[in-house]
């Protein structure tokens, strides 16, 4: 009898389960399509954007849009179209839609119709990256890009609406100029070195298409017409003069990969890891501590003699990888990295709680991946950073509303 029981049992439970997974997305999907929008406007600033897929924005517009924050009150972000920066057209033609063509008039405008500034991109684009049939690891002459004037000037009135402004890596690297570099350095309070750097998986030229050119040029001018790295390692370059430094695994390094170190605090408030890889594009800053708080450091693995490498060209083991000032004056992140150059999809931020199997979409035994780190890091530490300022403006807006009413004054 219970033999019986059990089978019959298990012919009714196993197709319910079944069933029951096969439309776990359709719950996902529901959960978040019946969570109400949020307006909530981001100006965001992308300079780099060589396809419609726009990766170098794409994960912020994943937040946005698995957070419902909208533009509007009822449309959410395209992220083909809602940003100030570089538009690729077919053909090889491009229509450019920065703040550069904003009088004053129009950027005050902006300053108090946006919420939040998110600066995402300026590097740019150049002429063998767009143009077919030129070499993309060869440098070549800039088409558009670097931090403008009318950039720096919406920021600055940004920062004094007391608004959320966050930046990336290389707002105020190559090829923003020198004025408007020191404008947003004096402004706050972070020095570009000079010196920028990335991982490669190897270093050796016969195999690895994806070494710039320039940069091994530029080695074997400086070294004798030398280079000798064959495994793993980290290129910097030294925009003031194109001094190039190699650590190669073994020869300087303990460990290739560099890593962001995350504080107590930063693990606790942010869900972050205690650390992570980071195998992209990064910049060495330094940062202005009585004014911004850092709470992730960059650190590498150098042995004996690349401490030495580094030392004699002034490059430091641990460097800031994410500052913040968060007062009542102004709000303002900067990331000393490619953040939100991601290769991730837009398609899973249709369904609430996907987080909870990000496991799914990464293999940490990749060097290369970068998805872990939109996971693990980008993702939780945005979602939070963005969330805090709406509800802050929001509660603001409340208060006020609130005290108006209080006091019997007419709205």
């Amino acid at each position: 009898m219970a033999s019986l029981f059990l089978k019959t049992t298990r012919k009714v439970l196993v197709p319910a389960l079944i069933i029951l997974l096969a439309l776990t997305p359709v719950w996902l999907y529901l959960g978040w399509r019946l969570k109400a929008k949020r307006k909530f406007v981001v100006a965001i600033i992308d300079k780099t954007v060589l396809t419609k897929r726009g990766q170098e924005h794409r994960s912020l517009n994943w937040i946005l849009n698995h957070e419902r924050f909208s533009k509007s009150k009822h449309q959410l972000y395209n992220h083909e179209k809602d940003y100030y920066g570089f538009f690729p057209l077919p053909n090889e033609k491009f229509k450019l839609q920065g703040l550069e063509g904003f009088s004053e008039e129009k950027l005050t405008r902006l300053s108090k119709d946006a919420d939040a500034a998110y600066i995402t991109d300026t590097y740019g684009i150049y002429r063998n990256e767009w143009y077919k049939y030129h070499d993309d690891k060869a440098r070549s002459p800039k088409i558009y890009g670097g931090l403008s004037e009318q950039d720096i000037s919406f920021l600055l009135q940004m920062k004094a609406r007391h608004k959320l402004i966050v930046a990336e890596w290389n707002c105020i690297g190559s090829p923003t100029s020198d004025t408007i570099r020191a404008i947003f350095e004096n402004n706050f309070h972070i020095k570009w070195k000079y010196w920028s750097g990335r991982y490669f998986e190897s270093l050796d030229t016969s195999n690895n298409k994806e070494l710039p050119k320039w940069l091994v040029r530029n080695y074997m001018l400086q070294h004798n017409g030398q280079w000798p790295f064959k495994k793993s390692g980290i290129g910097f370059v030294r925009y003031q003069d194109d001094k190039i430094v190699i650590l190669e695994n073994e020869t300087h390094l303990q460990n290739a990969l560099p890593f962001i170190s995350f504080n107590k605090q930063a693990q606790h408030y942010y869900g972050l890891p205690e650390k992570l890889k980071y195998p992209y594009w990064f910049d060495i800053v330094s940062i202005d501590t009585p004014v911004n708080r850092i709470i992730a450091n960059f650190v590498l693995s150098p042995n004996k003699k690349g401490r030495k490498e580094l030392q004699d060209n002034g490059i430091p083991e641990v460097f800031p990888a994410v500052a913040y000032h968060m007062n009542q004056d102004y709000q303002f992140f900067y990331f000393s990295a490619d953040f939100c150059d991601n290769p991730v999809g837009l398609t899973t931020s249709f369904f609430k709680g996907i987080s909870k199997l990000k496991w799914l979409f990464y293999n940490t035994r990749d060097p290369l991946e970068r998805q872990s780190f939109f996971w693990t890091v980008y993702r939780p530490l945005v979602t939070r950073i963005l969330n805090d300022y709406y509800n802050s403006i929001h509660a603001s807006k409340t208060e006020n509303t609130l005290g108006k009413k209080s006091f019997g004054v007419r709205k």
